[in-house]
């Protein structure tokens, strides 16, 4: 925990009172390979923040599963629309590896916010990387064929190569599983 303490500190200093509010009000859980941390229909009432470990997430799309992204050690991961919302998600979020987490559910968040105003500038910071990276991934499915999506990937998460399965990463990529391994060569 207190790696993220120190990390949400980073962002912008946290006042002593909520350090042990957030220090008091975190809890951890474990979410053992193929666990899902959320179902879709389900709303998503918890924002996470990986200790260790890998999650996907996806949705189903005529029977099958497309994979929108991955998140690693030192991510925070919600179903945006859902936890925001707080209405019945179409995503799923599955742990690909065994992980840890942190994590605050949705109502305590809020408490944080109303009690604590300088947390709000750290869910600002958070809230624009995060967009950030989605605008990326919509500009790569945009503009980007095939080769250059996995081309961007080598060069910015080369660790998602060797840590997440051929089948997910080419969902992810929305390319043929076949067409990935042909890029990989």
């Amino acid at each position: 925990m207190e790696e993220l303490l120190q990390y949400l500190n980073s962002l912008f200093p946290l006042s002593n009172a909520l350090y042990k509010h957030l220090s008091d009000t975190l809890k951890s859980k474990k979410y053992f390979k193929k666990d899902f941390l959320l179902k879709a229909s389900h709303v998503s009432d918890k924002i996470f923040f990986i200790e260790s470990g890998l999650v996907r997430c996806f949705y189903d799309k005529h029977e099958k599963e497309v994979c929108s992204w991955f998140m690693k050690e030192k991510d925070c991961i919600i179903s945006v629309e859902s936890f925001f919302q707080q209405k019945q998600s179409y995503e799923n979020i599955q742990a690909l590896e065994d992980t840890n987490t942190f994590y605050i559910e949705y109502d305590e968040l809020q408490f944080i916010y109303q009690n604590f105003p300088e947390f709000n500038f750290t869910g600002r910071v958070l809230t624009e990387k995060y967009y950030d990276l989605s605008e990326q991934r919509l500009y790569s499915l945009r503009m980007q064929n095939a080769s250059e999506r996995y081309q961007f990937l080598m060069e910015n998460y080369p660790e998602l190569i060797q840590r997440v399965p051929s089948k997910y990463l080419a969902s992810y990529l929305g390319v043929a599983e076949e067409t990935l391994s042909r890029n990989k060569r």
